[in-house]
């Protein structure tokens, strides 16, 4: 069974920092794409990030474009979600998500993840 623990959330002033991270398991038999959603109070599950397995294929969401960075250890068993330059438009619920994929580089679409993590809460405050 595929299991993720978020961690990392917390209170944060605008303009700081925060690193989430994402522990995975159980993931076996094929490359496992990780992936980062959030989802604010009244608001959709929104896509952040994602990382293929091999680690080489990035894609950040443009709301977060140029502030947070996903990266992860070899074959993502850990993954992170390094956020700069916070806003109190980033505070939301962050969710790691895990999906199978045709292969090492490969990046899933936002839709197609299959696990998820219990959530961790960023609050970034003015």
């Amino acid at each position: 069974q595929v299991q993720l623990v978020e961690s990392g959330g917390g209170l944060v002033q605008a303009g700081g920092s925060l690193r989430l991270s994402c522990a995975a398991s159980g993931r076996t038999g094929t490359y496992y794409a990780m992936g980062w959603f959030r989802q604010a109070p009244g608001k959709e599950r929104e896509f952040v990030a994602a990382i293929s397995w091999s680690g080489s294929n990035t894609v950040c969401a443009d709301s977060v474009k140029g502030r947070f960075t996903i990266s992860g250890d070899n074959a993502q068993n850990t993954v992170y979600l390094q956020m700069s330059s916070l806003k109190p438009e980033d505070t939301a619920v962050y969710y790691c998500a895990a999906v199978p994929t045709q292969g090492s580089f490969s990046l899933p679409r936002p839709y197609e993840y299959d696990y998820w993590g219990q959530g961790t809460q960023v609050t970034v405050s003015s």
